[in-house]
């Protein structure tokens, strides 16, 4: 029995996030389909983050056990031939058996774009906000999340997680003449935690939010802090273990 790893990207456009669910296309779903079809096997993968609808990745990493001897050029070439437009696998190599995508993870990282202004190329992958962002608002902001904190505050309600404790190893804001980008590493992160913290610190940024980070970690509470940012600026771009 071998054990496949494989680095994938996608437009999460289209897709209902990573995760199968009844009656919606997922990148899981597609990705499964497509290497069961090449290796004859019913395939079940695990993933490095369970992205949500509409959220894309340039880094995500997927692991699967098969019996198939096929080349690991085969699971790139084959196993794209059966993916549809918005999906890729980039590589493919063998790791050990007990290797596992979402467990042996050490930091996942990801990245948030927002555009100054209207845009007709790049609108899918960057969220449209044209009033003024205060940089050092951003920053300031981003000041207290290092470390390992509870983030109940920045987690969807209701969310059937064991703990809300995560460790952030850097939060960063940058500003360019088009955009600012937002990346923030970290050993897990909560459902819509990081569209949540974006929504968060753009309202500080813009004066529609004035309770400090500190507050809003405190409370552990998700009405305690600001808005979700829309899924379509958010990249998985990296995993590393």
């Amino acid at each position: 029995m071998r054990n496949i790893k494989l680095l994938i990207e996608y437009d999460g456009t289209d897709f209902c996030g990573w995760q199968i669910q009844a009656n919606d296309r997922t990148v899981q779903e597609e990705l499964e389909r497509s290497l069961s079809m090449l290796t004859e096997e019913k395939i079940k993968t695990t993933a490095a983050g369970r992205t949500d609808s509409g959220v894309h990745a340039l880094g995500q990493v997927v692991n699967f056990k098969t019996n198939s001897e096929l080349p690991l050029n085969a699971f790139v070439n084959g196993g794209n031939s059966r993916l549809p437009y918005d999906a890729r696998i980039v590589s493919a190599q063998d790791v050990p058996a007990n290797f596992s995508a979402r467990y042996a993870a050490k930091k996942r990282y990801y990245r948030y774009f927002i555009a100054k202004r209207p845009i007709a190329v790049g609108r899918r992958y960057a969220w449209i906000y044209w009033k003024p962002l205060n940089l050092n608002v951003l920053q300031r902001m981003c000041e207290p999340l290092n470390g390992t904190l509870d983030f109940k505050s920045f987690c969807q309600k209701n969310a059937a997680v064991k703990h809300f404790l995560c460790h952030i190893y850097a939060a960063e804001w940058k500003e360019t003449a088009e955009r600012y980008v937002f990346d923030i590493c970290a050993n897990r992160f909560l459902h819509n935690m990081v569209r949540i913290l974006v929504g968060t610190m753009v309202e500080g940024a813009s004066g529609q939010f004035d309770t400090s980070m500190e507050d809003v970690l405190t409370a552990r509470d998700r009405k305690a802090a600001g808005s979700t940012a829309p899924a379509l600026g958010l990249f998985l771009t990296k995993v590393e273990y």
